[in-house]
Parts: C-alpha cells; sequence; structure tokens
C-alpha cells in the first residue's frame, strides 16, 4: 500500500518549543506515520512513524487546556484547538497506532522464526492470504446458493397454487349441465388432504466471514467512536466497543457502499420520506474487507478517487476466481523446488539468476507447507468454480419458471376477465 497515502487530516495548533509559540497548520495521518505541516510557511515540521510513538494522552493544565500529546522516543509533541474534537482525532490515531504496533510486533515474530528462510516465509504468507480470500469468497457464494434455493422452492409452489387456480377457473367456465363440471375441482381437494405448514427451521448462527475494529461515525453524530465491523455472507454488522450491536444492514438493505480511501468506507440505506441511515467507517484493516464488500455488493460498490488505484488492485472477477492465483502459485512453486532449471532451456537473465537466488533459500520443510497450501487452493478453486457453475443453472431456471409464471398470469387474467 502507498505509504504516501493521507488517511485523515485535522486543522489544528502545535506548540513549535524551539520557538516557544503555537504554530497553526494541519495534523496528517499516513498508513505508517504522523506529520504536522505549517499553513503559513508549509514547513513539514513533524513526521516520525507510528512505530516511534510511545505513549498517545489527552492532557490539560492551566497554560494548555484540552490538549492532545503524542511521545515520540523521549519527545513530547502538544497539539491543541483540534477539529472536529480531540476525542475524534484520539480515537482515530490511538486506532492506527495500536494496530501498527501489533503488525510490528507479528512481523517481528514471523521474522525471528523465519531466519534465513525469509523468502520461503513470505511465500507462505502470500499464499495463506489467498487461501482466506477463497474461503471468504465461498461462505459469500454458498449463502447466495441458498438464497436461490429458495427462491426455486418458491417458485414451485407459486406454479402449485396457479395450478390450482387453473382448475378453478376451468370449472368456472364450465355450463352449469355439465355433469363433471363439479369433478374437475373437488376430486383433487378431497383425495388430497391440506398439506400442513412445514414447520420453521430454526435458524443456525450464520457464520462470521470477517471480523474487525474500526472507528465509526454515525450520519446524525460527528463523534468518531471505536467499534467493530463484522461481514456475514448476508450482511453486515456495526458494534461499539462492548459488543453492543449499533446497527445491522442485510445485503437487501444496503444501497450504497462507498469506498473514499483504502481505509475508509461509508455504507447508506435510503429511505424516502425519512432521513437516510449511513455509517462512516475507517480501520487500519479495512483492505482485508474490501474485497469482501466488493463481491457482496459489486452493483453498489463506488470508489472515490482517492481509492480508484485500490479497486484494480484487489478486483478478482469471480468466473476466474482462485484459477489465476493457482496456476502462478504452481509455476512459483516449481521455480523454488527446482531453481536450477529455468523454463526453456535457457541462461536467464541477470534479474532470473538473482531470482534462482533467492528461490534457494526456501528449505524443504516450507516447500511442503506450500504443496499443501496450493492443493488447498486448488480444492477451494474447484469448489468455487461447481458452486458458480450451479448457480447459473439455477438462475437459468429461476428465469424460465418466471417467464412460465407471467405467461400463465396472463391467461388467466384474461380468463377472469371473460367470466365477470
Amino acid at each position: 500500500m502507498n505509504e504516501d497515502i493521507r488517511i485523515h487530516s485535522w486543522p489544528c495548533s502545535y506548540y513549535l518549543d524551539s520557538g516557544k509559540q503555537w504554530v497553526s497548520g494541519r495534523l496528517s495521518l499516513t498508513p505508517v506515520g504522523i506529520k504536522f505541516t505549517a499553513d503559513k510557511t508549509g514547513e513539514l515540521l513533524v513526521d516520525f512513524p507510528l512505530s516511534g510513538i510511545g505513549e498517545i494522552k489527552k492532557e490539560s493544565s492551566n497554560l494548555i487546556f484540552s490538549s492532545l500529546t503524542i511521545l515520540e522516543k523521549s519527545t513530547k509533541h502538544w497539539f491543541s484547538s483540534l477539529q472536529p474534537s480531540r476525542n475524534v482525532v484520539f480515537n482515530v490515531l490511538e486506532h492506527f497506532w495500536r494496530e501498527q504496533l501489533l503488525e510490528s510486533r507479528g512481523a517481528g515474530a514471523a521474522g525471528a522464526a523465519a531466519g534465513r528462510s525469509s523468502k520461503g516465509k513470505e511465500l507462505t504468507g502470500m499464499l495463506a492470504g489467498s487461501q482466506k480470500r477463497l474461503e471468504d469468497t465461498a461462505k459469500v457464494l454458498h449463502y447466495q446458493g441458498e438464497q436461490f434455493d429458495n427462491i426455486i422452492k418458491g417458485l414451485d409452489k407459486i406454479e402449485g397454487d396457479m395450478d390450482v387456480a387453473d382448475r378453478l377457473l376451468t370449472e368456472l367456465e364450465s355450463p352449469s349441465w355439465w355433469p363433471f363440471s363439479g369433478k374437475l375441482w373437488k376430486t383433487p381437494l378431497e383425495s388430497k388432504p391440506k398439506e400442513a405448514a412445514p414447520p420453521a427451521e430454526p435458524k443456525s448462527q450464520e457464520g462470521i466471514v470477517l471480523r474487525i475494529p474500526v472507528i465509526v461515525t454515525h450520519r446524525t453524530d460527528s463523534n468518531a467512536k471505536p467499534g467493530k465491523l463484522t461481514l456475514f455472507a448476508s450482511g453486515l454488522e456495526i458494534s461499539d466497543c462492548s459488543g453492543q450491536v449499533v446497527h445491522r444492514f442485510e445485503g437487501r438493505d444496503v444501497d450504497e457502499v462507498r469506498v473514499h480511501s483504502p481505509y475508509e468506507i461509508s455504507v447508506r440505506q435510503r429511505f424516502i420520506g425519512k432521513p437516510d441511515t449511513a455509517y462512516r467507517l475507517l480501520s487500519a484493516r479495512m483492505p482485508q474487507a474490501i474485497p469482501v464488500l466488493e463481491l457482496q455488493f459489486s452493483r453498489k460498490m463506488q470508489f472515490l478517487e482517492d481509492a480508484l488505484g485500490f479497486a484494480g488492485a484487489g478486483k478478482s472477477p469471480q468466473g476466474d476466481l482462485g484459477t489465476s492465483i493457482w496456476q502462478a502459485a504452481t509455476g512459483l512453486l516449481g521455480g523454488v523446488v527446482q531453481p536450477g532449471s529455468p523454463a526453456g532451456g535457457r541462461e536467464g537473465t541477470d534479474n532470473e539468476q538473482v531470482q534462482l537466488q533467492q528461490h534457494e533459500k526456501v528449505s524443504q520443510e516450507e516447500a511442503k507447507e506450500l504443496r499443501q497450501i496450493l492443493k488447498k487452493l486448488k480444492g477451494l478453486a474447484l469448489e468455487t468454480e461447481a458452486e458458480l457453475e450451479r448457480q447459473d443453472e439455477a438462475l437459468d431456471s429461476i428465469s424460465s419458471s418466471v417467464d412460465r409464471a407471467t405467461l400463465t398470469i396472463d391467461k388467466q387474467n384474461r380468463r377472469m376477465k371473460r367470466l365477470t
């Protein structure tokens, strides 16, 4: 991800210790650091990484009221007059700082475990991420398949009801002297007992596709508060930091998902005659959630200017899902296990030789782990392809049933008009 992306910026004042004065400017947050730029001179007065922060606090004193302090190594930076409020800036900065700490600790542990085989760990992490993406996609597709099955059952019930209506219309159209008029509809009703309504199946707990910490801003509230975003196959749920549900959007309720940046989105449900329901969500882990949202709400997603580059990078067509990953990873693994036999039998270029030297760092144990992940990827890709084919057949069946039902309803309407 581009480190120069500006996640957010706020107008504020910074206490310049060298000049013993407050300087007006803008405090900016990037994926990896914090910057402060003076308004008058445009000079960059503060620039340090998130990983260098030791503490973020809300402080005040007799001379400095309602300030935010950031301890960077041995230097304490003071920020005041924060807009829209100190609490909003504190919540956002603390969220990204803590996520950066978690990521740094994970990277440090992985680096210590990797040792000389850092390349193999990198490949394993890349393929594990692809496996997670395919698993999330499979969950969403499975839910969509269940929805299609329910639609087909409903259409079958409609067709059965229309058959009964057709028999009743035939009996009404028959002349009164016709001796078999009553048998056209009485016999089936008398011979076939009334079907009891099927018992309602207990709703099983829906599987969670992804859950990430977020900073939540409601449309009617300017305060940004910490919370969580939970993605289900059927929709999404926003909860506060204590786990209480703030709002749940079913898939059919979402009218618009705007991607403002790789780290910020807004979800909106429109109403007629009353205000819309809208939430703005900011998170350091939002790049993990956007591909899942794009799969669920592809026609409702809008990528704004700051997120256009991310749209192309995170987008993958469902029809080829998993296949490209499998092919690329298989070829890569072949080069890792047999680094001495480049494709085509030609001598490799300098870049190819460098890559082969890097591939030689992968141990046999890591190559075995890579093969296992690739095997799972292949199975997931085949299952996804089979599910997509099944859903295509279900869509064709639904389309045919709807066409038949439309024709039958038109005919029955004409017959009713003749009777009346």
